[in-house]
């Protein structure tokens, strides 16, 4: 079992910045492929970023390539999603996700999530 909490989400303009956290419980965190989804109101879930167990391969949306960062510490079971560039559309509930496989896929789903975090961008 995989227990995952993100930190980091908050208010901020357009433009800014805000790096979120994922913390993972477990000692197969370095084996599994992390990923990031978000859910805008009134929206379905989207896949966001996703980094592969090691952090060497990492996977975008187009909607987000270009402004945000996946990474990844596996000594502290962290995974992180760096936000630069942000617009009122980055509006959402973040949730970070930990795949089973070693590898994303975008046939794969998720084996665990995380509760969410709130990010906020006003015009």
């Amino acid at each position: 079992q995989v227990q995952l909490v993100e930190s980091g989400g908050g208010l901020v303009q357009t433009g800014g910045s805000l790096r979120l956290s994922c913390a993972a419980s477990g000692r197969t965190f370095s084996s599994y492929a992390m990923g990031w989804f978000r859910q805008a109101p009134g929206k379905e879930r989207e896949f966001v970023s996703a980094i592969s167990y090691s952090g060497a391969s990492t996977y975008y949306a187009d909607s987000v390539k270009g402004r945000f960062t996946i990474s990844r510490d596996n000594a502290k079971n962290t995974v992180y999603l760096q936000m630069n560039s942000l617009n009122p559309e980055d509006t959402a509930v973040y949730y970070c996700a930990a795949y089973v496989e070693r590898y994303y896929s975008p046939g794969n789903y998720p084996n665990y999530w995380g509760q969410g975090t709130h990010v906020t961008v006003s015009s």
